[in-house]
């Protein structure tokens, strides 16, 4: 087996990616490997994402602010995720939120969001 070339690694700066304007304030930043994706995610207080699912893991880190989640079709778990705290989203868990503050979560998923890749996210577009 031949050694993984060095030369693979990128770098980046979050300030130097250009931030995707979505629905209401809510905009965001991606990175993407060929299994992992990683994403800033600004959303004002109030905004929402509305009830999605999809195939991919998701751990979502509150860096600032505050989201409150419900899980299940039919909103059968909820949870306030602050600043500092993580939540891990099991492959296709459906789930919303609301910004209860101006918020940034960091969001990784495995494996890449193909949606969020070609921009045929309508769920948080509309």
């Amino acid at each position: 087996m031949s050694e993984p070339d060095p030369n693979s690694v990128t770098f980046h700066r979050w300030d130097e990616i250009h931030a995707e304007p979505l629905k209401g304030g809510i905009t965001r930043k991606l990175i993407t490997g060929d299994r992992l994706m990683i994403a800033h995610v600004h959303l004002q207080k109030g905004d929402d994402v509305p009830r999605h699912h999809h195939e991919n893991e998701q751990l979502t880190y509150i860096i600032s602010g505050a989201l409150h989640f419900w899980f299940g079709a039919n909103d059968e778990r909820e949870l306030v995720v602050r600043a500092g705290e993580v939540v891990v989203i099991p492959s296709n868990v459906p789930h919303r939120a609301l910004a209860l503050e101006d918020t940034l979560d960091c969001d990784i998923f495995n494996p890449p969001r193909k949606d969020w890749l070609t921009g045929s996210d309508d769920y948080l577009r509309r």
